[in-house]
C-alpha cells in the first residue's frame, strides 16, 4: 500500500511539473512579440517604419518577409501571424470573404514595377523595355529575374508587362524565377541575371540605387498593385497599434520616400 501511495505521489508531482511547464510555455508564447507577415517589396522600408514605431510606442514586433501568396496560404492553414501586409489587395479581400477576418482591412500603399540592372550589366534599361526587346532579338540576354507569378503579386504583374510587350514566350528560356520580388532583385544585383523586373520600392532603396540603375514601368501596363493590410489578431495591442501607425503621416512619408504612391488618407 505504501508503495502504491508513493507511486501516486510521484505521478501527481510529475503531472504538476508538466502542467507548470505548459503554463510557462503558454505565457512565454503570449509574451513574444507579435509576428508581422510582410510583402517582400517592403524589405527595406518596413524595418525603418518599425524602428520608429517601437521607439515611439514601446511595443515590439517581429517582421517576416516573403511572397504574399505564400503568406496567404499559411494564414489559411492557421499560421500565427498577427498582421498581414500584402502586396495584393485581393488576398486580404479573400480572407475577409471567407470569414477569417472581421474587417476587409485597408490599402496602405500603391506599388509600381521597375526594370533594374546592376552596373556592369549589358542590359539597356528603359521604361518601355526597348533595350530588353533588342537583347532578346539579338540573343544577348542571359537571364531576366522576376518573382514567381504563381504566388508573388509582383511576379504576376511582371508577367503581364512581358505579355503586353509580346516578350513572354520569347523570354521563357531566359526567365529566372525567384521565390519573391526581393530575391529577384538580389539575383539582378549579384549578376545571376542581367536584370530584373522588380518593385520600384526595392529599386529605390540605397543598396540597389548605388549599385545599379532602373526605369519605372508605366502603371497602365499591368493591373494595379494595391497593397492592403489586415489585422489578424486585433486582441494584441502591439499589432493593433502598428496597424494604425501604418496609416499615419510618419509611415506614409517613409513609404513615399521609397517610391510608393499613397492612397488618400482615411
Amino acid at each position: 500500500m505504501d508503495r502504491e501511495i508513493r507511486l501516486m505521489d510521484r505521478r501527481q508531482l510529475l503531472g504538476g511539473l508538466l502542467a507548470a511547464v505548459a503554463v510557462s510555455a503558454g505565457r512565454a508564447a503570449s509574451a513574444a512579440p507579435p509576428l508581422v507577415a510582410a510583402a517582400a517589396n517592403l524589405r527595406f522600408v518596413l524595418p525603418e517604419i518599425n524602428r520608429r514605431f517601437e521607439a515611439e510606442s514601446g511595443y515590439r514586433l517581429r517582421l517576416v518577409f516573403g511572397a504574399s501568396g505564400q503568406f496567404y496560404r499559411q494564414i489559411l492553414q492557421g499560421a500565427p501571424y498577427a498582421l498581414f501586409l500584402s502586396a495584393d489587395s485581393r488576398l486580404v479581400e479573400e480572407l475577409h470573404a471567407q470569414g477569417l477576418i472581421d474587417s476587409p482591412g485597408a490599402v496602405y500603399a500603391l506599388g509600381r514595377l521597375a526594370l533594374f540592372a546592376a552596373h556592369g550589366s549589358p542590359l539597356e534599361v528603359d521604361s518601355k523595355l526597348e533595350g530588353l526587346a533588342r537583347a532578346v532579338a539579338q540573343n544577348r540576354l542571359r537571364r531576366l529575374a522576376i518573382a514567381n507569378p504563381k504566388h508573388a503579386p509582383y511576379g504576376a504583374r511582371a508577367a503581364e508587362v512581358l505579355r503586353r510587350r509580346q516578350l513572354w514566350e520569347r523570354l521563357q528560356p531566359h526567365l529566372l524565377f525567384a521565390e519573391n520580388v526581393a530575391q529577384a532583385a538580389q539575383f539582378a544585383l549579384q549578376g545571376a541575371a542581367d536584370g530584373g523586373l522588380i518593385a520600384h520600392s526595392l529599386a529605390r532603396a540605397p543598396r540597389l540605387r548605388e549599385r545599379g540603375r532602373f526605369a519605372l514601368i508605366p502603371a497602365a501596363w499591368h493591373q494595379p498593385l494595391d497593397q492592403r493590410m489586415a489585422l489578424l489578431r486585433p486582441e494584441l495591442p502591439a499589432a493593433a497599434a502598428f496597424y494604425a501607425y501604418m496609416r499615419q503621416e510618419g509611415a506614409r512619408k517613409l513609404l513615399a520616400a521609397f517610391g510608393f504612391a499613397l492612397p488618400d488618407p482615411a
